[in-house]
């Protein structure tokens, strides 16, 4: 989904995104998340990642909730990098 243009939301700190992150991704760390709801796509699925994927887990029941479109990304940017997809810092 990412390669044909899917919205990207990482929720880690400021730290982990920093040290690298899916290229495009837009980063809100989870805890601001409510207050940026309107920066959100409502007109295309919303990908959301953190480190492992328990955090995205949580944000993703938020948003849907909200009538986003999202999704967790299984395995975070540890498993995202795992299967040598791209990191950009």
């Amino acid at each position: 989904m990412h390669s044909e243009g899917a919205f990207v939301l990482d929720v880690r700190e400021d730290d982990e995104f920093a040290a690298g992150h899916v290229p495009g991704a837009k980063h809100v760390p989870m805890g601001e998340v409510p207050q940026h709801l309107d920066e959100l796509p409502r007109d295309r699925r919303v990908l959301v990642i953190c480190q492992s994927g328990n955090r995205s887990r949580q944000v993703v029941e938020f948003l849907r909730a909200q009538g986003v479109d999202a999704v967790n990304v299984a395995g975070g940017t540890g498993g995202w990098a795992g299967r040598g997809w791209p990191l950009e810092a």
